[in-house]
């Protein structure tokens, strides 16, 4: 009997069969060792994980974790806790499929649909590429509007220039990639760590803001925040981008060395999404704590958030903490996103372009409805465009989501390392969930739009 009739191997296979390994000569490039310390292979897959969480902790989640937070106080913590439960569920399914058959996302989805499916998919995805871009743009802009008076037109313009930050990390090698994501992110942790100190929030409150609240449904702003805070947690494109990026680590391409590869990644994405909990957390925490707490429920824009913080609690460097951990947050975003933009076009279309025509292209897009509403309708105009691009992304979920966990759970695509059926069950769920969520938000906007 074969291997694969075995179930120890997946039918998918590099080689001979003329295909690219995913993400080309980054491909298994960092050393995994095969014997030692358990900590010293830990550290070998500490990275791909922090560099997805990177998506849970946008622009976009800061918009929609202030909108909820000022208006509803603690309530959407559950939404956030919920999503991020989702979010590592659905990475841990990503880098299962990576790691098992040896091609990311995009990659299954050209070889196992049509044509036309596959178009649609695509279309899909740098939609949700263009909306994420979108908010790094306009987070990055405001952060430097606010830290050093540049103007938001401009702001947006300059965001263009950090193509080039990129290509020189990339040239580095991935480990230089992995490092500048994870100082940038400790970055982010410290400061909103010391804003919830400073803001001092009730334990309690927070404690009951995590247990689920009927007005979550019931109230359709609510909903349309919840659904936004989805979107901005469970990013379509990350699933893309985690299933390409474990496999730049050297483990053995072999059952045993799957099997153990999936062990360690997965341990490295759940251990990064709870610090992205602990970050969207914060800020609607701290939102509630200190503009709820003191009767400013309309705070949906980041530039008051920025101008209130220190009046309120009356510290100055905490207005401060709050552009800087934006500006990390924005200039962090934009090394992902152009990674998964790189991965989704050349998975569905075996496209390749250079890195920073690629990155200048999606930037250019993003920019141009960044600087039109900018310009027309001021600071207030790109909030509302903010908290949009994150249900945007919302409703690209089910496009990444239902192709990943029908593969995963297919014996003959995934071998030995087929998801059992609990798991499948709790993948479909989420789908399910997804589905649901963007459907009433569909049925609500166009009853609102009626009325």
């Amino acid at each position: 009997m074969s291997n694969e009739a075995a179930g120890s191997a997946p039918a998918w296979r590099f080689e001979g069969d003329g295909s690219r390994p995913s993400l080309g000569s980054m491909n298994a490039s960092v050393p995994v060792p095969a014997a030692g310390l358990w900590l010293r292979r830990f550290f070998a897959f500490l990275g791909p994980g922090y560099m997805v969480s990177v998506g849970y902790m946008d622009p976009g989640n800061w918009a929609t974790d202030l909108a909820g937070g000022s208006k509803f106080g603690y309530t959407l913590l559950s939404v956030i806790l919920l999503s991020n439960l989702m979010a590592i569920v659905l990475q841990a399914l990503a880098a299962r499929l990576g790691i098992a058959t040896g091609r990311d996302l995009a990659q299954a989805c050209r070889e196992h649909y049509p044509k036309p499916v596959n178009i649609v998919l695509w279309l899909a995805c740098e939609l949700a590429i263009i909306a994420c871009d979108l908010a790094e743009v306009i987070g990055t802009a405001i952060a430097l509007n606010l830290l050093f008076g540049i103007p938001l037109v401009l702001g947006a313009i300059i965001t263009a220039v950090d193509v080039f930050l990129v290509l020189l990390l990339m040239r580095r090698g991935f480990r230089a990639l992995e490092a500048f994501v994870i100082v940038l992110l400790v970055v982010i942790f410290v400061c909103f760590g010391i804003q919830m100190v400073l803001a001092a929030p009730a334990i309690r409150d927070i404690l009951g803001g995590f247990v689920p609240q009927s007005a979550v449904v019931t109230n359709p702003e609510a909903l349309y925040i919840a659904i936004g805070i989805i979107g901005a947690t469970v990013m379509p494109h990350n699933l893309y981008l985690h299933s390409s990026i474990v496999q730049t680590r050297a483990y053995a391409r072999d059952p045993e060395g799957r099997r153990s590869a999936v062990k360690w990644a997965v341990g490295d994405s759940t251990i990064a999404l709870m610090l992205a909990l602990f970050v969207n957390a914060a800020i609607l925490i701290t939102a509630a704590a200190v503009f709820h707490r003191n009767g400013h429920t309309d705070i949906e824009e980041i530039g008051q958030a920025y101008q209130l913080l220190s009046p309120v609690l009356g510290v100055g460097i905490a207005s401060t903490l709050f552009a800087v951990a934006l500006l990390a947050s924005g200039v962090n975003s934009t090394v992902t996103a152009t990674l998964a933009g790189q991965i989704i076009m050349e998975g569905f279309l075996h496209l390749r372009i250079p890195d920073w025509a690629r990155r200048l292209i999606t930037r250019g897009i993003a920019i141009v409805p960044v600087v039109a509403v900018t310009a027309l309708y001021g600071e207030q105009g790109t909030a509302k465009l903010l908290v949009f691009s994150q249900v945007v992304l919302s409703m690209q979920l089910p496009f990444a989501v239902i192709p990943l966990v029908r593969f995963v759970s297919d014996r003959r695509k995934m071998g030995a390392l087929v998801t059992p059926a609990w798991l499948s069950i709790l993948a479909w769920a989420i789908a399910g969930v997804i589905l649901v969520l963007n459907v009433k938000l569909l049925i609500d906007t166009f009853a609102g739009a009626a009325g």
